[in-house]
């Protein structure tokens, strides 16, 4: 198939526009117009994963961590990144990176984490603000169904767990049509009046352009009227970490042991024990030492994620534990999880998980 197939699912599924601004998601090698036939799923890019996909002639690999994330000047193949892109391109195999914005979302490294450690009640820790927009349309009632149902289905409407959310109230519309229009009810030159539901929504920033041209193309005026408001509420579905609870409470050190059986790891590094009880859990994939404070304010009994340097423990400060349980062993679910979505999708597809394990810090 056109690689353009998956990576359009892909970003419909995990839009860019919620990577950070650090991050380097998407297409990084390839053209997406090129025909691809096998895939290879995988945490990080190296140099035994090329070899991999061109052991099972994957010619698309698809990974959470971005091979390149700064400007590069020269490929000469002095370094791993230079090394790496010059084998990829001449075996002819593309490479598309679903990070930030597959971490940022409700259903994304961190949901298929708190699954792992058998979690409910799951919500975003830290959710985003400034993601949010309100519609504000008018439309003659009896087409308000139509148009509100149409927007509905372009993304529209979801707050929350809850969609097709609207608010509809009905009035009267005026305006008189100029000589050069061809007006849907009313006359040229005359002042007419039209009983209207002014209908709001809240959808996505990244929706908008998709919910406008929704809005023209259904709307029965030649020049439909709407205005759209930025808000500041927060983003629930959106943003880093989340946190959940146990079906019952755990002892701290029977938790932490329970946590290295299910992730398979040998060791955990981790604050005071507080000798309390465990069930509420927040966790986040990767580095998330800038969460502390917020799973301390969500009142977690213990912090799950990695990075987490020498002070950063103090932080914890006898409210709660943090657990630094590996990057790459906090995120090696995700290979699972884009394998599950993708083969779903595109069943007659062939992906393959990779079985290298690309963590790049080793114990003793």
């Amino acid at each position: 198939m056109k690689l353009k197939e998956i990576t359009d699912f892909l970003e419909n599924l995990y839009p860019l526009q919620y990577q950070e601004s650090y991050d380097n998601s998407g297409l990084i090698i390839g053209n997406k117009n090129s025909e691809v036939n096998k895939a290879l799923i995988c945490v990080d890019v190296t140099e035994e994963i090329i070899d991999e996909a061109i052991m099972t002639k994957s010619d698309l690999i698809i990974s959470h961590h971005p091979i390149i994330f700064n400007s590069i000047k020269k490929i000469n193949g002095n370094n791993l990144i230079e090394r790496i892109i010059i084998k990829a391109i001449k075996n002819n195999i593309s490479i598309y990176s679903a990070h930030t914005n597959l971490d940022n979302q409700k259903s994304g490294v961190n949901s298929i984490l708190c699954k792992k450690l058998k979690l409910k009640n799951l919500n975003i820790l830290s959710p985003k603000k400034d993601l949010l927009k309100k519609l504000i349309c008018y439309c003659p009632n009896e087409y308000s169904k139509k148009l509100r149902e149409a927007l509905f289905d372009a993304g529209a409407g979801y707050i929350g767990n809850y969609d097709c959310c609207s608010f509809n109230a009905d009035g009267t519309g005026t305006f008189r049509a100029g000589e050069d229009t061809n007006p849907f009810v009313g006359a040229k030159g005359e002042l007419h009046y039209e009983n209207e539901t002014r209908i709001e929504m809240i959808f996505p920033f990244d929706k908008e352009g998709k919910i406008i041209s929704t809005l023209i193309n259904t709307h029965p005026y030649e020049e439909p009227a709407y205005d759209i408001y930025s808000l500041d509420n927060k983003y629930n579905n959106i943003g880093a970490g989340m946190i959940g609870e146990l079906s019952k409470e755990y002892d701290e050190t029977e938790f932490l042991k329970e946590v290295k059986k299910i992730i398979n790891i040998k060791s955990i590094r981790h604050s005071k024990l507080l000798n309390k009880k465990i069930k509420k859990v927040a966790v986040c994939g990767g580095s998330g030492s800038f969460l502390i404070n917020t799973a301390i304010a969500a009142n977690a009994d213990i912090f799950l994620t990695a990075d987490i340097k020498y002070h950063d423990f103090a932080l914890a400060e006898n409210k709660i534990i943090i657990a630094d349980i590996g990057h790459y062993e906090s995120e090696k679910f995700v290979k699972e999880l884009l394998f599950n979505v993708l083969n779903k999708k595109f069943s007659n597809f062939a992906f393959f998980i990779s079985k290298i394990n690309t963590n790049y810090v080793k114990y003793l």
